[in-house]
């Protein structure tokens, strides 16, 4: 054997990075699987459901939108979230202590945050309570630099790294107690302070980027929704398609509720009744619910005919899986590295709903993902949700041409077309 052979492989530097994002892409997901729950229980503490315009439960409708708010909270719990996913996510080998770390972290960062008010508006002056208007004595609250999720990214990050580092570490004896992972909440809360007062600085230029941001991808209506839809499939791929959507979906954008409260992202506001909201969430509806659902009726007439049985029932599974909830990942690994050039087709369709569903004036949202749970959930929130299901059936005629045609005539080796050797090889293994 030659040296350069027995030579150990490393990977190159741009390797370790993507590997990294995509191990925080995965560690993103941990928060977003909570959302359901907080989409559900908001939902059910709506007027229209146990309120006073439905069943008229309002104690229960109180508790409902109490337990949905606390997790949708864009200043302290959606950031807290994404703060223990990522800490967790991120850290080797990690366990309670790491989560413990990244809350004690955020806490101290959050309360910082809080002892800095920003400046009241013209014509009101600061009281103890808030901001009173000259005018009419009217006091509202204080507003404060507000991160969000990315500030709970930020922090959940260097609890990972920190926790890391000093997890094991052994101090003298007789700090003995403070040895490993208690030193670390410790560490964390110090960390704290300094990102918070780091945040005061910057923050306020960065937020405002990112709104002038916002303001620009809103701006651009039914194409950046189509945008959107394109590039988020794409990122799916190589798993780093949170990294657009979190901040599309929880950060950009404001919207004010009737009671002063302001949220912030796409999904928040349209959870918190923004007619406006859903430019980045409504055109998922056609594809997750009827048009991947046809794809897998196409790859399913597409199979050999003594195949066709085993692949009806795989393709049935996962087309029900995303009709009803909206996980499309079964369906699009099943083609996607046997059949690449229906992936790029898929994407560009779904980028093509995102603009159609808009452009026809169809505002609707999820909390999860794009499926039956969500859209009959949401149906009262949604503009012209009706309309999803026509847009729907026609791009279930254009998957299923689609794919099929594509299929059989480049012969391409989706479930069910494979070489017999190669079933036969499966079987026996």
């Amino acid at each position: 054997m030659s040296a350069d052979s027995a030579a150990v492989y490393k990977p190159s530097p741009w390797s370790h990075a993507f590997q990294g994002l995509q191990k925080m892409g995965r560690s993103l997901q941990l928060p977003i699987a909570v959302l359901p729950a907080a989409g559900i229980l908001n939902r059910l503490g709506q007027p229209d459901v146990f309120g006073v315009d439905g069943l008229g439960w309002t104690d229960v409708s109180k508790v409902m939108v109490g337990a949905g708010s606390a997790l949708l909270d864009g200043a302290l719990g959606l950031p807290l979230l994404f703060c223990i996913g990522v800490a967790i996510g991120m850290a080797k080998k990690a366990d309670g202590s790491t989560a413990l770390a990244a809350v004690v972290g955020f806490l101290v960062y959050f309360n910082v945050l809080r002892q800095f008010p920003e400046d009241c508006a013209k014509g009101s002056k600061p009281v103890a309570t808030g901001c009173q208007l000259v005018t009419d004595h009217s006091v509202t609250a204080f507003t404060y630099q507000n991160p969000g999720v990315f500030g709970g990214i930020v922090m959940g990050l260097l609890a990972a790294f920190l926790w890391a580092r000093f997890h094991r570490t052994k101090l003298v004896d007789w700090l003995g107690f403070f040895n490993g992972r208690r030193l670390v909440p410790i560490i964390m809360a110090f960390v704290g302070i300094g990102f918070a007062a780091l945040c005061l600085w910057v923050w306020p230029p960065i937020g405002s980027a990112l709104q002038s941001f916002s303001d620009w991808l809103v701006g651009l209506d039914w194409l950046g929704s189509g945008i959107f839809g394109v590039a988020n499939r794409a990122l799916l791929v190589v798993g780093l398609h949170q990294f657009l959507n979190v901040p599309i979906w929880f950060q950009f954008g404001s919207f004010t509720k009737p009671d002063g409260t302001v949220v912030h992202g796409d999904i928040n506001m349209f959870l918190a009744g923004d007619p406006h909201a859903g430019l980045f969430t409504t055109g998922f509806f056609p594809i997750m619910m009827f048009a991947l659902p046809a794809a897998c009726l196409a790859i399913t007439h597409a199979a050999r005919p003594e195949r066709r049985k085993v692949v009806g029932g795989l393709m049935l599974s996962v087309a029900l899986t995303s009709f009803v909830t909206g996980i499309t990942e079964p369906i699009e690994y099943s083609f996607l590295f046997v059949a690449p050039v229906l992936y790029v087709i898929h994407a560009i369709l779904t980028g093509v709903s995102m603009a159609v569903t808009w452009g026809l004036g169809v505002h609707d949202g999820f909390s999860f993902s794009a499926g039956l749970i969500d859209y009959v959930i949401n149906w009262s929130l949604a503009t012209k949700p009706w309309l999803i299901i026509p847009i729907g059936l026609c791009f279930a005629v254009v998957y299923y041409v689609v794919f099929r045609f594509a299929i059989t005539k480049f012969d391409l080796k989706t479930p069910g077309r494979e070489p017999p050797e190669e079933v036969e090889d499966v079987t026996k293994a």
